[in-house]
């Protein structure tokens, strides 16, 4: 019997939300219970996932297809591979602790779960679509419920950062919507990614739009749309603000997951099924990945609300992981077929959003529980916090030190190949990217000697130490953390043939038709 699991995993938060809809508005209690069971399901069926891959498949495993919408070729396809299955695993997984991490919420109970268990299905469902209409209508599933979840049980400006999350992900979301659009009347009229993959080079190749390659234009559209996800400056403005609105376990899932759909989608559509236009723009992308390390940095080292320093940290790391998606293309010919450099490169980018999703979400809780019992995250109006909160100061501490790279944890591992990948053929931006690494380490480092080192505050002499819940959320990601900055290789074995795929069609088609 066909188990489909793929589809379980992305539907399993359905059945939650159709049990929490008969669950009485005071039982908030339940309402928690059924989310932790549902979110805790579907992670274990991640992990049962991953222990079934194939690690020498480059390729869809676990594939499902149905038929969905005949007279416009739109079909429901879904399969994993070594690029998807780690951030499957990742979702589920942040998903999972991070019903725990809302544990607090006591406000319109019902409503913020139920929408908590629709924004899961969104992303999953991006993760795992393979027809590109499927994988619009996720991705535009995502929208709505992080827009209630933000303007609803944010901030004080909660309202003004949902409208300008929503606003800058529509405006992304038309791009992409004209590009799938390009793609489906220049490939045969077909949304089906697979077939796409194989058709897109050849089928566009010398068709002009407006006097320009269409190849670049539908590559640009793409890019931007998926950029503003990222953010890739100058996308980024609106990260800050939500981060700093949105409540913590949303917090979480945007910069462990959300930020990485963006790098997901470059990877698999502008590399996977527009390879040549990869030689055209890798410089570029070198070039923006250079921009986001130094200047979220520098707004990270500016910064006085602990939270706002934690967003554009993120702004700064996915500033390494673009450097490391530019090396693919020193795997070309015109670059002395350097594979290797290509392989670290891309497989440290992919790594990093791995990597990034535990840290940055480890970084938010943390960030979430000063503030439940400070109400505020100035960086200043703290002081001495490590004589009253010991546990929690020596956590915080592994968190800054994974956040700024050290090595030890994964963090520099991801870090340091994406830098490898990239130097044979962008020396001067790797070399000045890595002022990035020193003002990194400025940031955390000033941010923990104010917040915890010195006299004790004592206005926070009473301060609880940090809970055994609040334990249960972070300890799982530290560990994680510094088991795979210690032994990465399963997850390099588990990403290695599918990147060796993309990087096998970036350099044959770099090859056949040069550089642009």
């Amino acid at each position: 019997m066909e188990i489909n699991i793929l589809s379980w995993i992305i539907w399993i938060p359905l059945l939650g939300m159709a049990a929490i809809a008969f669950v009485p508005r005071g039982k908030t209690q339940l309402i928690k219970i059924i989310t932790a069971v549902a979110t805790g399901v579907q992670f274990l069926a991640t992990l049962g996932l991953w222990s079934q891959f194939d690690l020498s498949n480059g390729g869809f495993q676990f594939m499902e297809r149905a038929t969905w919408i005949p007279s416009f070729n739109i079909t429901y396809i879904l399969g994993v591979d070594g690029l998807s299955l780690p951030m499957v695993v990742l979702t589920g997984l942040l998903f999972f602790l991070s019903t725990f991490v809302s544990w607090n919420i006591n406000r319109a109970v019902k409503g913020y779960f139920s929408l908590f268990l629709l924004l899961n299905i969104g992303i999953m469902g991006v993760f795992l679509s393979l027809d590109f209409f499927l994988f619009y209508v996720f991705w535009e599933v995502m929208l709505l419920p992080m827009f209630f979840l933000i303007g609803m049980w944010g901030g004080p400006q909660r309202e003004y950062a949902a409208i300008k999350f929503f606003l800058y992900t529509l405006v992304g979301s038309v791009l992409m919507l004209i590009a799938i659009l390009g793609l489906y009347f220049t490939c045969g009229r077909t949304f089906d990614m697979l077939v796409l993959m194989e058709v897109a080079p050849t089928a566009l190749n010398g068709v002009m739009w407006w006097g320009i390659d269409a190849i670049k234009v539908i590559w640009v559209l793409l890019f931007i749309g998926f950029a503003i996800k990222v953010p890739v400056f100058p996308f980024h403005t609106w990260l800050p603000l939500v981060h700093v609105e949105a409540p913590t376990a949303i917090s979480v899932i945007l910069a462990g997951i959300l930020l990485k759909l963006g790098v997901y989608g470059m990877l698999r559509i502008n590399y996977s099924m527009l390879p040549g236009a990869v030689w055209w723009f890798a410089g570029a992308l070198a070039v923006l990945g250079l921009i986001n390390v130094i200047w979220g940095a520098m707004c990270a080292l500016a910064q006085k609300d602990l939270k706002k320093m934690v967003a554009y940290s993120s702004v700064n790391h996915m500033g390494y992981l673009l450097i490391g998606m530019s090396a693919v293309i020193a795997a070309g010919a015109a670059n002395g077929n350097n594979v290797l450099a290509a392989q670290a490169g891309l497989g440290g980018a992919v790594f990093l959003m791995f990597n990034h999703g535990t840290i940055s979400a480890m970084l938010f809780i943390l960030v979430g529980v000063i503030y439940e019992r400070a109400h505020h995250r100035n960086i200043d109006g703290f002081g001495g916090i490590a004589a009253q909160m010991p546990i929690y100061s020596g956590i915080m501490a592994l968190a800054f030190f994974a956040g700024l790279g050290l090595p030890g944890f994964s963090g520099f591992i991801s870090e340091a190949m994406c830098f490898i990948g990239a130097f044979p053929v962008f020396k001067a931006i790797v070399i000045a990217s890595t002022l990035g690494i020193l003002l990194n380490a400025a940031y955390f480092l000033r941010a923990y000697q104010r917040i915890f080192m010195g006299s004790l505050n004592e206005k926070y002499k009473d301060l609880p130490e940090i809970n055994r819940m609040e334990l249960f959320t972070v300890i799982p990601l530290a560990v994680i953390t510094l088991f795979l900055g210690i032994y990465p290789k399963p997850f390099l074995d588990l990403i290695s043939s599918t990147m060796n795929v993309i990087i096998d069609k970036v350099a044959n088609i770099g090859s056949i038709a040069g550089v642009f």
